[in-house]
């Protein structure tokens, strides 16, 4: 029952389909009826409802707390077009800016003078390089250090290599300002870390979802990888004062809404009952990522967004993401 259907074109296989055709009858009662029924596995049940709820075609039951309903056809479909329009639209959007970004960066090459500096700042390529320039710049620091160390759990390589950096800055007064992402609470080894810094008179937050790795010295100097998404390719060192002026602005709109490291951010509730990681899936979703890229920038787990975001939709009253956005949206939730 591997081969494609009519519907594969709203994402459906044949097997996702005769799932969803079994459950809109209301011929069976769960997922050993549905595997016996079809003549399909149990695992193979499990993987097709995940997806079914993922695209929205199914919803948790009211009557039977734990199961799940099937949506009807023509608001299930409805929602799944909807969301192709969103993502097409995204995709473009992203595209966009994309030639804008390589414009900028082709202009930026064409007026480099060497092969390691730009007009905007110093390339430093490799791990090394990298660390030789942290040294450099931690030894010269007197006022302050902002930091955005985004990916949860940090290696212990980079924690080590951090530490006597840090703790000179900090014995001379200097002040430090740090936002991990949550997840980093998770790990035992970058938890202790970024109560370290707070034991030395340091300030560290943390974020449901942060930007890209950032440090910046002093106001005047800043680091930012080269690409974030492989920061082992390098990273550029800038003392432009409009690009470090940006990134300040762009830490301090982050730690405006970051919690502080002895706040629970499972607690940490909204006046509208919102914990602040629900209200940044909803941004995010909302913004037109999927669930796989919402939960890679959110630290979290493909199965942990999705539980989420069904729990969203049911609180909303809800029977798709586009009508969950459209919802939050009217109660300020966004």
């Amino acid at each position: 029952m591997n081969d494609t259907s009519g519907l594969e074109i709203l994402g459906l296989d044949r097997t996702q389909e005769a799932v969803y055709r079994s459950l809109l009858a209301g011929s069976a009662e769960g997922v050993e009826d549905l595997a016996s029924r079809l003549g399909i596995s149990t695992g193979d049940v499990g993987a097709c409802l995940e997806h079914l709820l993922d695209m929205g075609l199914l919803q948790p039951s009211r009557d039977r707390s734990g199961t799940l309903r099937a949506v009807s056809p023509e608001i299930g479909f409805d929602i799944i077009l909807h969301r192709h329009e969103a993502e097409l639209l995204h995709r473009q959007r992203q595209i966009s800016l994309g030639r804008e970004i390589a414009a900028r960066t082709v202009a930026a090459l064409a007026r480099e003078p060497g092969p390691a500096d730009t007009e905007v700042g110093e390339r430093l390529i490799g791990l090394d390089a990298i660390q030789r320039r942290l040294e450099t710049l931690t030894r010269g620091l007197r006022g302050e250090c902002l930091a955005i160390e985004p990916g949860g759990a940090q290696s212990q390589a980079s924690l080590d290599a951090a530490r006597p950096l840090d703790e000179s800055a900090l014995d001379r007064g200097v002040r430090f300002l740090t936002i991990y992402q949550d997840t980093a609470r998770n790990d035992p080894a970058t938890l202790a870390h970024a109560r370290w810094i707070n034991d030395r008179g340091g300030q560290v937050r943390t974020s449901p979802a942060t930007p890209p790795r950032l440090i910046v010295f002093d106001r005047r100097t800043a680091i930012v990888p080269i690409d974030p998404s492989h920061t082992r390719k390098g990273a550029l060192c800038t003392t432009a004062p409009g690009i470090v002026a940006a990134l300040v602005a762009l830490f301090e709109q982050t730690w405006e809404n970051a919690l502080p490291l002895d706040t629970d951010p499972r607690v940490d509730r909204d006046a509208e009952g919102l914990a602040s990681a629900e209200r940044s899936l909803l941004r995010l979703l909302a913004a037109g990522m999927t669930d796989e890229a919402a939960s890679k920038r959110l630290g979290l787990s493909l199965r942990t967004v999705r539980r989420q975001m069904a729990a969203l939709m049911e609180r909303l009253d809800a029977t798709s993401r586009f009508e969950a956005g459209l919802k939050a949206g009217r109660r300020g939730w966004l």
